[in-house]
């Protein structure tokens, strides 16, 4: 292989416009060559010389494609990785990485086999909030953790056309937000003994799932997550209390944002957030002061998964970790069924 990775991309909506292209063009050691998509002219005035598939199947089969990123529906992340993985390719999925845990199983076997590399974009390690969060506990700087809420809330009464506000396998939020929420969650403390959750479609006419409240058992540590369409006012995004202090962070990364207005990584103050929105310290002595946000940095993925496929290095997301991701919702799923809560392991 060339010292350069030739990308196709499955998918040009929301997923495939604002954060694969884009981040893609970002990294220079990867070259965005192809999307499959029908939305051809868009494509054109976006990307200029990328080639447009009709098709995923035609985009898999071309030979010089060496990595398939898919950023289409859910439910169709499995049988396409599936394909891209039994013809050869590298394969990143957007999150979810699969609708469950039993399909993440064969994917990981199949890339096994196949010496391909197998990630999934779970883009939000790389918030500015979350690696703020991740840098104090990692510092020590809250003591022995005790208890960790994230939130993930929106005001969103109106229901969206679109797949993801539809009845169908690995539609709602759970399956959308919950996928970086819990991500989030493992990355700092590892699987969870146990899931206890309330799972519900709260708005008039809402088809599937848009607010979900889960536990997880840690033994001494509580660890909450929680996601809502009502939320006309936002509490903290992080609440985060050890035995040396709090850590407390309102508002929400700007990448997202800000790559949908047209900015890209590399631009002075990319990933960085207004000070106003820096998390507050609070020290178990009653010292009170701010913590300056890390800058985000929605690159790094790619970057990674450029460096695991040319340079043999781990790449930034292992298939494995999203895996377990999908074993929590599933846990979450049937905990909500049943009213009880679901052991993972003993």
């Amino acid at each position: 292989m060339s010292q350069r990775v030739y990308v196709g991309l499955v998918g040009y909506g929301l997923a495939g416009a604002v954060f694969h292209a884009p981040l893609i063009r970002s990294v220079s050691r990867l070259r965005l060559a192809a999307i499959a998509t029908r939305r051809e002219g868009q494509v054109m005035a976006d990307h200029s010389g990328v080639a447009v598939h009709p098709t995923p199947e035609v985009l898999i089969a071309e030979p010089g494609i060496d990595l398939v990123v898919i950023a289409s529906p859910n439910e169709t992340h499995f049988p396409l990785a599936r394909a891209a993985l039994e013809a050869g390719k590298h394969v990143v999925v957007d999150k979810p990485f699969t609708i469950t845990s039993a399909e993440a199983d064969e994917l990981i076997a199949l890339a096994a086999r196949r010496g391909r590399l197998l990630s999934v974009f779970q883009n939000r390690r790389w918030d500015a909030d979350f690696r703020t969060v991740r840098s104090c506990i990692e510092q020590g700087l809250l003591g022995e953790v005790a208890s960790y809420e994230a939130h993930f809330d929106r005001f969103r009464p109106a229901i969206k056309q679109g797949w993801r506000e539809q009845e169908a396998p690995g539609s709602g939020i759970l399956y959308d937000l919950g996928a970086h929420l819990i991500d989030q969650a493992l990355v700092l403390f590892g699987l969870p003994r146990a899931v206890t959750a309330d799972v519900l479609a709260q708005r008039s006419g809402a088809r599937t799932v848009d607010y979900f409240h889960l536990t997880l058992d840690y033994g001494k540590r509580r660890v909450i997550v929680r996601s809502s369409t009502l939320v006309p006012e936002p509490g903290p995004r992080f609440a985060v209390h050890g035995d040396g202090g709090s850590f407390l962070k309102y508002g929400i990364d700007g990448q997202e944002d800000a790559l949908k207005a047209g900015v890209r990584p590399g631009v002075p103050e990319w990933g960085r957030e207004d000070p106003r929105w820096f998390g507050t310290l609070v020290t178990a002595g009653g010292e009170r002061r701010a913590i300056e946000s890390l800058p985000g940095a929605y690159e790094a993925y790619y970057e990674g998964i450029a460096a695991a496929i040319l340079d043999g290095v781990p790449p930034p997301v292992r298939a494995e970790e999203a895996r377990d991701v999908i074993r929590v919702i599933e846990a979450a799923m049937k905990s909500a069924a049943e009213r009880r809560t679901i052991p993972l392991w003993a």
